[in-house]
């Protein structure tokens, strides 16, 4: 069977390439194993949100007094709330499947590997093979839970994201391991319906990529809500010889034990490469991950890759992008190549957090004369009427021509508000322009202006 472009792979990399290859008049297809739309959409993006909505749900009913609402002490049915997740992630691969089927995509099921001659080798899941041509493979293959040698997942006792996702029972207590994204989404959401989570992290501070202030707001925030927190800590052995597990954590204290029900590692992800053919075509790679260009070209011309198997942000929208710079470049457009300064990050515990750019000190690491500003949410009338104080708006302005260097927000919805700060840098808007855009009132995005005003000593709510 031959195609103008083959997809190896159909996470939010993979099917959104796919789609976009037939746009642009390619015949594509798409290869994929297990289920469309990919970890993404089945096992990591959408089941986890649609977990901590429930989670969030259940923390509005809890807190209704607060809204001068009484209600009866509410009770988390945990297996309805995992069959929930798992029905909005089945909604969404038939959303997927729809989307390929619209714009003309063969989709075949089944395991694939590349082979030299442009070809990829389809071993289906009814156990036949087939071969197919392209002149243009892209590798979007992605990437699963990364295992450690002292955290060895059993499925039941050391779990990773996935088992995280469906578990039968509620676990009593639980260690997560890791406070990236993951770690502390579960461990947000493990809390709020009743488990007792500590987080351990080796790093000095939770989320320990971002905003120095962010990360010690969210270990407030998270003290407060009753979540266990240790850093500068790391597991040494966890012992599950006996109903549950025995935790040996080292701290700055020296040596202690946490007895829980359940571990979830949380240490990060590792690329898909394995198995796939890299090695007999001659694909070069480099610490786990396939070398590309600005186009995603490998070093094997007609052979590319994407997402999660490349380096750089292991994001969902990432791959997104780079997909389709990647075969707007293989029908002879000339797309730009991605800005990977301005991704956008996102973290959906409670508070929330989201960021794009660099942090104070990185900036200041870089020899940037730099204007900072803060604006609490605390000042914030539509924070204070929504019953959500916590958290803030902080951004870094170079001094010298105003250009929006960094910006970082941990809060209620901040999620939603950072593409502002994306569009913003990615039209060179300075401080002063961002000051004088007017913002509605009242809307928690009135404390973007009112961080750049601060920064230029013209804030009015503070």
């Amino acid at each position: 069977m031959k195609y103008d472009v083959i997809v190896l792979g159909s996470g939010p990399g993979g099917y959104v390439t796919a789609i976009r290859a037939s746009q642009l008049g390619l015949k594509t297809a798409v290869v994929e194993r297990e289920s469309l739309g990919g970890i993404c959409l089945n096992w990591g993006c959408i089941p986890t949100k649609a977990l901590l909505k429930s989670a969030n749900v259940f923390d509005y009913i809890n807190h209704a007094a607060d809204y001068g609402i009484e209600v009866e002490k509410p009770n988390a049915d945990f297996t309805g709330i995992v069959n929930r997740s798992r029905g909005v992630a089945e909604g969404m691969s038939k959303g997927v499947t729809f989307l390929l089927k619209k714009n003309k995509v063969d989709v075949i099921m089944g395991s694939g590997k590349i082979l030299p001659g442009k070809k990829l080798e389809v071993t289906t899941n009814e156990g036949t093979t087939q071969v197919l041509e392209a002149p243009h493979i892209i590798i979007a293959t992605g990437a699963r839970s990364r295992v450690l040698p002292n955290l060895p997942q059993d499925g039941k006792k050391i779990i990773g994201y996935r088992e995280a996702l469906t578990l039968k029972e509620l676990p009593k207590k639980m260690v997560v391991v890791g406070s990236g994204a993951i770690g502390v989404e579960f461990a947000y959401f493990y809390n709020s319906i009743g488990t007792d989570v500590t987080i351990v992290e080796y790093q000095d501070r939770i989320v320990p990529v971002e905003d120095k202030e962010v990360g010690k707001q969210l270990e407030r925030s998270f003290k407060k809500q009753g979540i266990g927190v240790k850093t500068s800590s790391e597991v040494l052995s966890v012992d599950t010889s006996g109903s549950g597990c025995v935790v040996t954590v080292k701290t700055k204290k020296g040596e202690e034990k946490i007895e829980c029900d359940v571990v979830l590692s949380a240490v990060g992800v590792v690329a898909n490469i394995e198995n796939i053919g890299l090695e007999e075509v001659g694909i070069v790679t480099d610490k786990g991950k396939i070398i590309v260009n600005d186009y995603y070209a490998t070093n094997i011309p007609g052979y590319y890759a994407i997402g999660d198997c490349v380096p750089g942000q292991a994001l969902a929208h990432v791959a997104s992008a780079e997909g389709i710079i990647c075969v707007e470049k293989i029908a002879g457009q000339t797309p730009e190549p991605l800005d990977y300064g301005n991704i956008p990050g996102c973290t959906y515990c409670s508070p929330e957090i989201a960021s794009v750019g660099m942090t104070e000190e990185a900036a200041k690491d870089a020899g940037y004369d730099i204007k900072v500003g803060n604006f609490p949410f605390s000042a914030s009338g539509k924070a204070s009427a929504a019953g959500h104080k916590e958290g803030f708006v902080k951004l870094i302005f170079d001094a010298k021509y105003g250009e929006l260097l960094g910006g970082h927000m941990i809060g209620a919805n901040v999620t939603e508000m950072v593409a502002e700060l994306v569009a913003v840098r990615k039209l060179e808007t300075t401080g002063h322009e961002l000051i004088k855009t007017v913002h509605p009132h009242p809307t928690l995005s009135e404390a973007v202006m009112e961080a750049a005003a601060a920064a230029y000593d013209e804030v009015i709510h503070l």
